[in-house]
């Protein structure tokens, strides 16, 4: 009666192993690549026939010509997506309160901003997975200045193209008004 049993248990670990290990699995990823290909396949956005990164996942942009991210807790040098994750620093942590005085002073310098504006905080803030691709309108509108200087085009132009790449709340309910960083960047150097 006993190995009954364990062969019943066995039975039933061996058919379950094979649906929710095999079977399950298949089939969603199969239904992701027909429903849904591109973000199946991570989002890749292709130019010229070369990836050049996932519209989901943010990168580091430190060239004065392009528009800069959310500063990133992401591993050793940031944006390292198998390091996922914030600083865990708290608010009263010192560390944390010198890392983003030294943004705030930074952005402001690289921006020409006056000593009193007011910086938006997602340029000095990392996001909860230090990977956030998007940055507010406002952080966009910051930089503008100085990537139009950097490109020798007009403020105009960059505005322009800010305002076509925005992307409006989730449900029209959900966040704030947004532009995907690599997005703006890869239009930019699409300026002639």
């Amino acid at each position: 009666m006993m190995l009954r049993q364990i062969g019943s248990a066995f039975g039933m670990l061996v058919v379950f192993t094979l649906l929710t290990g095999i079977v399950y699995p298949l089939a969603m990823t199969g239904a992701a690549q027909v429903l849904f290909p591109n973000q199946a396949n991570g989002s890749i956005l292709i130019r010229n026939g070369l990836q050049v990164g996932s519209k989901l996942i943010g990168q580091n942009f430190s060239s004065h010509g392009y528009f800069h991210g959310r500063p990133s807790a992401a591993g050793q040098d940031g944006y390292d997506a198998t390091s996922s994750g914030g600083s865990n620093l708290g608010p009263t942590n010192q560390k944390l309160m010198d890392t983003v005085t030294d943004n705030i002073k930074k952005v402001r310098e690289e921006n020409n901003l006056a000593d009193d504006a007011k910086v938006p905080s997602d340029l000095v803030l990392a996001s909860g997975s230090g990977l956030d691709p998007h940055i507010s309108i406002e952080a966009a509108y910051a930089q503008i200045e100085r990537i139009a200087r950097e490109r020798n085009v007009s403020v105009h132009e960059i505005q322009k193209i800010v305002e076509q790449h925005m992307e409006g709340r989730q449900w029209g309910i959900f966040g704030e008004f947004r532009v995907n960083v690599l997005e703006l960047n890869l239009a930019l150097d699409m300026l002639k």
